[in-house]
């Protein structure tokens, strides 16, 4: 994703200045002024230059006699999906984010983006990767390539395609590798964490390890997945049935090779010649309220399964959302096989 720190420019700068600048620019042609404080004070385009020049300012005179002081902007904690609807509609595609205190944090470009979503990702990456050894005897499963890019790294990029950039890395088995490659995110415009699993706390147990998110909702997922999963049509379900948990499923079918019978004390009512049985299969997923982390224990080996459990005993409304796309947990040296053929012919 492309960096738009050469569409910032200081309001000590001329109009001549903004000119050069926007001239360098060649595309997303929008500089936005920034005070000496870091704050966003408007935004300037060649038309508001224009506009300037006509009513006889110099060219030499400040930026700040043409900027634009009531530009659209998004505040980072308050960003919906409504609002970022509503810039499409304007055609506003490079918009500026800004913190409390109104201090630019980064730009970005919605034509880039699948969504924003109000989200703090948690990556679950501790596994040992048993099962594809000797692979992993000297690489962490998370780090192993496939179409040539790490598998946690096709996630992370998912994610970000989703706006989500607050991110938190939960680590185990040869983690300081994860933790190198990544470092905390900045090079790729995103904030990454990380948390150290000292004992195994199961699926995830260490969600309760992470702290300090910066959204409400959050969003965990194993580390070792190959998806293209709608991440905003989940969040919209999340929403919509006002779910505490939602976990992303998907179809998983069993054949019986025999007929199946079904009777009543011994007497056949009917049966189905080799039927074919399709079950809802837990995907590894997960979108929930913040306030869910308190339920997991602290210290303890705890899977998501024991989390699900926990959940419907306490009365709180658990939700799937079908997966419609493509889906493979890359657990055995076949899937590791078939991910490296399936990611040549299928988008991600």
């Amino acid at each position: 994703m492309k960096n738009y720190k050469n569409n910032i420019i200081p309001d000590k700068s001329s109009i001549r200045d903004a000119l050069i600048r926007l001239n360098d620019l060649g595309s997303d042609l929008t500089l936005f002024v920034i005070s000496n404080t870091g704050k966003l004070i408007g935004s300037l385009t060649d038309g508001d230059i224009r506009r300037a020049l006509i009513n006889h300012i110099g060219i030499n005179e400040s930026l700040l006699l043409c900027t634009n002081r009531n530009c659209h902007y998004l505040r980072e904690k308050d960003i919906t999906i409504e609002k970022i609807k509503t810039l499409e509609k304007k055609n506003i595609f490079i918009v500026p984010i800004v913190n409390d205190n109104f201090s630019l944090i980064k730009i970005i470009n919605i034509k880039e983006t699948y969504s924003i979503l109000p989200l703090d990702a948690i990556i679950m990456a501790g596994g040992r990767g048993e099962r594809l050894r000797p692979f992993t005897d000297s690489v962490p499963k998370p780090l192993l390539k496939v179409g040539g890019i790490p598998i946690i790294e096709r996630n992370i990029n998912l994610l970000k395609k989703y706006g989500i950039n607050h991110m938190t890395i939960a680590l185990k088995y040869l983690g300081s590798q994860i933790q190198d490659y990544f470092q905390d995110g900045s090079s790729n415009q995103i904030n990454i964490t990380y948390v150290d699993e000292k004992q195994a706390l199961g699926t995830i147990g260490a969600l309760k390890l992470a702290q300090n998110f910066s959204h409400d909702d959050l969003l965990v997922m194993n580390s070792d997945l190959l998806t293209n999963i709608d991440f905003e049509q989940m969040y919209f379900l999340f929403k919509e049935s006002n779910a505490d948990l939602v976990v992303a499923s998907t179809s998983y079918e069993v054949n019986v090779p025999y007929a199946v019978l079904e009777s009543d004390n011994g007497t056949i009512k009917s049966f189905r010649e080799k039927p074919t049985y399709t079950y809802n299969s837990n995907a590894g997923i997960y979108m929930m309220k913040k306030n869910v982390v308190d339920i997991i224990p602290e210290g303890e080996f705890y899977n998501a399964t024991d989390l699900i459990d926990d959940m419907i005993k306490l009365g709180k409304k658990v939700v799937h959302f079908p997966i419609l796309g493509y889906w493979l947990d890359i657990g055995k040296h076949e899937d590791f096989e078939k991910a490296q053929k399936d990611v040549k012919r299928i988008k991600f």
